[in-house]
């Protein structure tokens, strides 16, 4: 089962920023690191991830750099910013009031079986 389109597309900004709060990356190597996290489960494309680390680029959130490794070609590094680092810790107070109101949903209703199968018991 693969994530939907607007989940993937709602957690991307959080995501990218955390991964760069680990360490300094490139794309692929950021794609690499999302279908590991997710177990394959996001369906992460070139075309998502570049023109998400260009807005964030934009907001101050990331900064880049062209650096060269013996024997490989020049890739673009992106690093996190203050600024990103301030922006996920918000994304991340934001994504905890999301997951409570979900947990509170799904394990509420008196713990009926119904609303943890999405009312299909």
């Amino acid at each position: 089962m693969k994530v939907a389109k607007d989940l993937v597309a709602a957690s991307a900004t959080p995501m990218v920023l955390g991964i760069l709060a680990e360490a300094d990356s490139y794309g692929y190597a950021i794609l690499r690191r999302i279908n590991e996290l997710s177990g394959g489960e996001l369906d992460w494309t070139e075309g998502l991830l570049y023109p998400l680390l260009h807005r964030l680029e934009r907001l101050g959130h990331v900064e880049s750099s062209w650096q060269s490794v013996a024997g490989e070609r020049r890739r673009k590094y992106y690093s996190v910013t203050r600024s990103g680092l301030a922006e996920l810790a918000e994304q991340r107070r934001q994504w905890a009031t999301v997951v409570d109101a979900l947990k509170e949903i799904w394990n509420g209703a008196g713990g009926s079986p119904s609303v943890a199968l999405g009312g299909f018991a």
